[in-house]
């Protein structure tokens, strides 16, 4: 709080200071737009749509995150592997915690054929199961 000097103003202004506000406000900000994109996980593509897709059930573990861009690109997290070194990765990450799921994300412009070869390399690493990440419809 503040006092008037002077010979018009006495006593003391109730008025609120804001500018510590905006000041912690503006830093929360800030600190969301910093962190948010580090919260998804895998390449950036856009799901395909489903009416009614599975509910994942039983303990939640880490999955492996596998994204196919639209370009064809395969990416383990966000690093990008060709078929060989991609396979080779799929197999040192299940060696290191064996049970692990993997969650293909695939860009909804792709055939199922580039789906599918790349679900045929993670089986060969040793993937005894795949999850494909879809976005619910919402709706009716």
């Amino acid at each position: 709080m503040a006092m008037t000097v002077g010979p018009g103003g006495r006593g003391i202004k109730n008025e609120i200071n804001v500018t510590p506000l905006v000041d912690v406000v503006l830093v929360l900000l800030i600190i969301f737009m910093v962190v948010t994109p580090m919260l998804q996980r895998g390449k950036d593509v856009r799901l395909p749509k489903a009416q009614q897709p599975e509910k994942e059930q039983g303990v939640k573990s880490d999955p492996i995150i596998v994204s196919i861009t639209r370009d064809k690109k395969t990416f383990v997290e966000k690093d990008e592997f060709e078929d060989e070194r991609f396979q080779e990765k799929i197999h040192a990450e299940l060696e290191a915690a064996p049970g692990r799921k993997i969650l293909l994300k695939g860009d909804e412009s792709l055939t199922y054929g580039d789906v599918r070869k790349v679900m045929n390399l993670a089986r060969k690493g040793g993937a005894k199961g795949i999850s494909l990440g879809v976005e619910e419809l919402k709706g009716k």
